[in-house]
């Protein structure tokens, strides 16, 4: 797949971005027949693309061959249906591998993750995305979080360059979002795509919205995709007494129990799966499992959110 394919099947989808987390088995090994259920499921359930192996799929946690093997996994169940983007990350020689590996398992984009521990300059990250970039044919999202913090400059930079087409915003500023488009917009004038990657978007997707920011991806469709295509159709047709609905009742809690723990954004999510019956096993450390009392919290949350949508019906 070219970078415009991939770019127009993600401009307007039709469904939530699913973002699915990897299944180990009881041993902490891969579980591939249970990821491969996990992502028919979620192809069945609606999703427009599948984010493998980034992180609601504990990227940091996989091994190079690991990370192979599931994306190739995720490739061969969506057998076209909906495109698939892999995670890519740590320093530039390791995220040139995973960009290269991802390629080699036909997966159609990647998902550029913040380089590994240092704070560098807007020079140095320019140059590593450009590299990322570089080594294959596949369209690019870089990912703005942590230590991967852009002046409206580099964005520029970054969508002028070949096979860059998107950024995936996880700091949450929108000043600075603002001044992205904006620059961007009056600088490379097109079709750069804008993400809302915040934990849980779903929270954050009526203000990003308004500047322009209109894709977001959707933990939430792992474990509860009914109501994460409720609230995704309410944002579509302008439905705000459903979208705020959703957003009180259910996404407000959700949010909240999320920050009871550190790593929940995951670990939260994984617990949700197996409470809607997949066991898709635990999370790998350094990540920890949730309390016995927050999964008791999160099912009853999870029976809240349902019943909201029972209630519009």
């Amino acid at each position: 797949m070219t970078p415009a394919p991939l770019a127009e099947r993600l401009r307007v989808p039709s469904g939530p971005l699913f973002f699915p987390v990897t299944a180990y088995g009881p041993d902490g090994s891969l579980d591939l027949d249970t990821f491969r259920a996990h992502v028919r499921r979620g192809i069945d359930a609606g999703a427009a693309a599948v984010f493998a192996c980034c992180g609601t799929g504990e990227f940091h946690a996989l091994t190079p061959e690991e990370f192979e093997t599931c994306v190739a996994a995720a490739v061969e169940e969506t057998a076209g249906r909906v495109p698939v983007v892999a995670g890519a990350g740590y320093g530039t020689a390791l995220a040139v591998r995973y960009a290269r590996l991802a390629h080699a398992a036909g997966a159609d984009g990647l998902l550029a993750m913040p380089p590994y521990l240092v704070i560098a300059g807007q020079e140095g990250l320019l140059r590593h995305y450009r590299e990322v970039a570089a080594a294959t044919p596949l369209p690019v999202i870089v990912y703005q979080r942590d230590n991967a913090a852009f002046t409206p400059e580099t964005v520029v930079g970054l969508a002028r360059t070949d096979g860059i087409i998107g950024l995936k915003d996880g700091l949450g500023d929108l000043d600075l979002m603002q001044r992205i488009v904006s620059a961007v917009r009056t600088e490379v004038p097109g079709d750069f795509l804008y993400f809302n990657g915040l934990p849980t978007a779903e929270q954050t997707q009526l203000a990003y919205a308004a500047i322009g920011v209109t894709l977001y991806s959707s933990a939430v469709f792992c474990f509860a995709p009914e109501i994460a295509l409720a609230f995704h159709r309410a944002l579509a047709t302008g439905d705000e007494s459903t979208a705020h609905r959703l957003l009180d009742g259910f996404y407000r809690p959700f949010v909240e129990l999320r920050a009871q723990g550190r790593g929940y954004a995951v670990s939260l999510v994984k617990a949700g799966v197996r409470l809607r019956g997949l066991d898709v096993g635990e999370v790998r450390p350094p990540l920890h499992e949730p309390g016995e009392d927050h999964v008791k919290q999160l099912a009853q949350l999870i029976e809240r959110g349902y019943a909201l949508l029972e209630e519009d019906a």
